[in-house]
């Protein structure tokens, strides 16, 4: 079994990953998302593999539209999400869905106060190529008001079609991605009837993601990383 699948992984084997941080560590992270499901859709995965391997996570998670029966949904998964965290703090905010553009100096306001408030070693936003304009928006205000952090951009799979061709990579365990998708399942209530989601098109996305780079055991997060710097 361990000869043929060498054989068909080829000479090289698996991708070779460079290691940021280790069991152990802390990490500060903050977290952004601008609807109450996007986090865990696009990062949930990698937030719970990071817990498992023992990182010691300090995650500011904010939310900025959640209102009324979403914030609930919000805050409960956050708490499910987060449970084995060493701090967490989260924000819930109640700008109007889809119309994220046209709130652009409030929401711009709030960005200039979080950044006085938090000092994250890690980002986890939007897509700036992401087809829904407030999830736009957040990226862009994300990199506008950030400028000299670690910024990772998560996709959000949607019938607009617009996954990219992500440049970074977290494999996740099969643990962890199955809890993430229980977790958005049953917290997530509001969202059960739209068709993109399905716990296959999240189990799908996961497959595809650790087969482009041939993760340990099958599934991975991508992510675009704009910028980085190593030293």
């Amino acid at each position: 079994m361990a000869a043929r699948r060498r054989q068909r992984e080829g000479r090289g084997g698996a991708m070779k990953g460079l290691r940021l941080i280790a069991p152990g560590d802390r990490l500060s992270v903050l977290c952004l998302g601008a609807h109450s499901d996007d986090i865990e859709i696009g990062a949930g995965a990698t937030v719970l593999s990071l817990l498992g391997r023992g990182v010691r996570l300090d995650v500011h998670w904010c939310v900025l539209s959640a209102a009324g029966e979403r914030e609930g949904e919000a805050r409960a998964s956050a708490a499910e999400f987060l449970s084995e965290a060493a701090s967490v703090r989260v924000e819930t905010m109640n700008f109007r869905d889809g119309f994220f553009p046209e709130q652009g100096e409030q929401i711009k306001g709030w960005f200039e106060t979080l950044k006085e408030r938090v000092r994250p070693d890690l980002i986890l936003t939007h897509r700036s190529e992401d087809a829904h304009q407030d999830h736009r928006q957040v990226s862009r205000l994300t990199w506008n008001t950030f400028r000299d952090h670690f910024i990772l951009e998560y996709e959000i799979p949607k019938w607009d079609g617009d996954l990219g061709q992500p440049n970074f990579y977290a494999p996740v365990s099969a643990r962890a991605l199955e809890r993430k998708i229980d977790l958005l399942i049953s917290r997530f209530g509001s969202q059960r009837s739209k068709q993109w989601f399905d716990p296959e098109v999240f189990r799908g996305l996961a497959r595809l993601r650790g087969m482009e780079c041939r993760a340990p055991e099958g599934y991975a997060e991508a992510f675009v990383a704009r910028k980085l710097a190593l030293g």
